[in-house]
């Protein structure tokens, strides 16, 4: 078995090259393998298929708030357990393990500052606490950035990403609904205006009451937007879903949408609405 013995010495073998662990993310839109650092350089967007992939609520900031311009208020509230809920993890250690996860207190920040040199109150959601979902400091955080931005004739500006209300929370949760709901129409009487942004996923809750009550409703490609899941539905109704339903782009040609927005445009595009509208 002397064939497959190398006969020439002086070829050196080298040692495989290890590529480090996280450099590459596969796009779930096309399959293309690509470099992180690139997607990270294009705000976290496919440059093969234009998918955009989930950022955190800090880069929200960082991409609508001209630089050094974002100052934080109501960072101190927090949610209480009203029920003692508990299931497999109390809703107490659920809060804990947020908070670790995020460094937030929930689910939601509001920041004053300047988008384009326009003076601005943004809302951001932060879907890694505990989904996004709407709880009572989510309404309460929602319903004092209206008044600010009523008192201070700012628009208010909100990224929306959640998976609908805050079940450990139960008929308070709900009640978020209705008290967001009312003081946008207080908000919207008065001359404010309300840009939301929804990203993907947007559901539940969020969709039922302030998400869908802008005056100019944008969306990113490709977002989930919903009340219930597919899922749900198709067992529901017991009929097969249209194609790409509940996505953007879908709710765009139903009319329940005003405008798909690419992440790299939004900074721009809110500056020419508020120009025109406000």
């Amino acid at each position: 078995m002397a064939w497959f013995k190398r006969k020439n010495k002086k070829i050196k073998i080298s040692e495989k090259k290890a590529i480090p662990d996280g450099l590459w993310e596969k796009c779930p839109s096309c399959n293309e393998i690509i470099f992180k650092p690139e997607i990270e350089k294009r705000l976290s967007i496919c440059h093969h298929c234009n998918y955009h992939f989930r950022i955190s609520h800090n880069k929200y900031v960082d991409i609508l708030l001209d630089e050094g311009t974002a100052k934080m208020y109501f960072e101190n509230l927090t949610s209480k357990d009203f029920l003692d809920f508990a299931a497999s993890k109390t809703y107490e250690d659920q809060l804990v393990d947020a908070k670790s996860k995020t460094g937030k207190n929930d689910a939601i920040c509001i920041y004053e500052g300047k988008l384009a040199s326009k003076s601005v109150i943004l809302g951001v959601m932060n879907f890694n606490f505990i989904g996004g979902s709407m709880g009572s400091v989510v309404g309460e955080l929602v319903s004092r950035a209206l008044i600010m931005a009523g008192e201070k004739n700012k628009p208010f500006i909100l990224v929306c990403a959640s998976g609908g209300a805050r079940m450990q929370e139960g008929a308070i949760s709900l009640m978020q609904l209705a008290k967001t709901s009312a003081q946008l129409a207080k908000f919207s009487e008065n001359g404010g205006l309300f840009i939301p942004i929804l990203t993907d996923p947007t559901t539940g809750g969020v969709t039922a009451s302030y998400g869908m009550l802008g005056d100019v409703i944008l969306a990113e490609p490709g977002a989930l937007i919903g009340f219930a899941g597919p899922r749900v539905i198709k067992q529901t109704i017991g009929q097969d879903l249209p194609k790409g339903f509940q996505q953007a782009e879908f709710l765009l040609e139903k009319g329940f949408i005003d405008h798909i927005v690419s992440r790299n445009d939004m900074k721009k595009k809110i500056s020419t609405i508020i120009n025109i509208l406000k």
